[in-house]
């Protein structure tokens, strides 16, 4: 007689944005919203109960089939729940208002956590909340400062100087490959043209605008806020993981965005270089479209902001030679 009364079902139930969870023993679906939204305080009429995990709305027969302390959202009229995305969006909305509470709840979190791979979500979540994008003089932001040299003032002044060094280092390239070409009179067109792109360069202040967040849009890398993202690797038209980054947020991520390439798609050492070097083998520097060689070694025309993970080292296999470069100067010459 007593196998006809079947034995409740007890799950944890939830309200929207809210972690408290409430212990709730009911015997069906109708049952369980009648109860939690008498707990909860939510309106009956349209309510509607998910699963906490995944968003999936749980119908009578699926209620039957859930397991014991199964995690549920109860959710009014209106509402939805896709899972943990949406409780992302949540604690993205709930940071832009109180910073504060939740860098002291991530902090609390991170004391007692002992999984390796929750610990690190926590860092980066602290690391991400402590940023202070928003100053721009080095009185409002002295640790993104430190290391860096007194003359510099402010952190775009700063990040254009990165960006300076990084071509002026091509254009060392440039100017030692002069070394092992044999011609003597190849030489001397070769280092004409070298002079001609050094000029350019410098009336271009070395292209520091392409990290400038201050610059207009249309000269630089970053949004107006310093958010960098990875274009992808040198074969890709874009990058699969999203990896972005804002250098002025924090020192470390200042750090960290110096291992971010500027990538030649078309190799500056394997390709570019040598084809300009074969382009002069026969004429004279006058005769050379050396502006098409400017912007392939220089230009965004050809370079990509690559994250590390996505920077491949080896040879870009592009199906580019030397050959087709000099090719394609000649063409655009003419």
């Amino acid at each position: 007689m007593f196998g006809l009364f079947k034995k409740p079902k007890l799950v944890k139930l939830r309200n929207l944005g809210e972690n408290k969870k409430y212990g709730i023993a009911a015997n069906s679906l109708k049952e369980l919203l009648k109860k939690g939204c008498k707990m909860l305080q939510v309106p009956l009429p349209g309510s509607h109960i998910c699963l906490y995990e995944d968003g999936t709305e749980v119908t009578e027969d699926y209620f039957k089939t859930l397991p014991n302390n199964v995690e549920l959202v109860l959710l009014a009229k209106g509402q939805s729940w896709k899972g943990f995305a949406s409780d992302i969006g949540l604690l993205l909305g709930f940071s832009n208002r109180h910073t504060d509470d939740l860098i002291k709840s991530a902090k609390d979190l991170l004391t007692d956590e002992r999984s390796d791979k929750k610990r690190k979500i926590l860092r980066d979540l602290l690391n991400n909340l402590k940023e202070n994008a928003e100053a721009e003089k080095r009185e409002e932001d002295e640790d993104w400062f430190q290391g860096i040299d007194s003359r510099f003032k402010t952190k775009s002044a700063y990040m254009k100087f990165n960006c300076e060094s990084r071509i002026r280092g091509y254009m060392k390239d440039v100017d030692g490959f002069v070394q092992s070409i044999q011609s003597t009179k190849v030489q001397r067109e070769y280092k004409k043209i070298a002079d001609c792109m050094t000029e350019k360069l410098k009336s271009a202040k070395y292209n520091g605008c392409y990290f400038d967040r201050n610059e207009k849009e249309s000269n630089r890398l970053c949004t107006k806020e310093g958010w960098f993202s990875c274009q992808g690797a040198f074969d890709q038209d874009k990058c699969n993981s999203l990896h972005s980054i804002n250098p002025y947020g924090s020192r470390e991520s200042r750090i960290v965005f110096s291992t971010w390439n500027l990538d030649h798609r078309i190799e500056k050492k394997r390709t570019i270089i040598p084809a300009l070097a074969k382009a002069l083998q026969n004429r004279k520097s006058s005769d050379i479209n050396w502006d098409y060689f400017y912007s392939l070694l220089f230009t965004w025309e050809n370079l990509k902001l690559v994250h590390i993970v996505c920077h491949k080292k080896g040879a870009h296999d592009l199906q580019c030679d030397s050959k087709k470069i000099y090719k394609r100067e000649k063409q655009k010459r003419k």
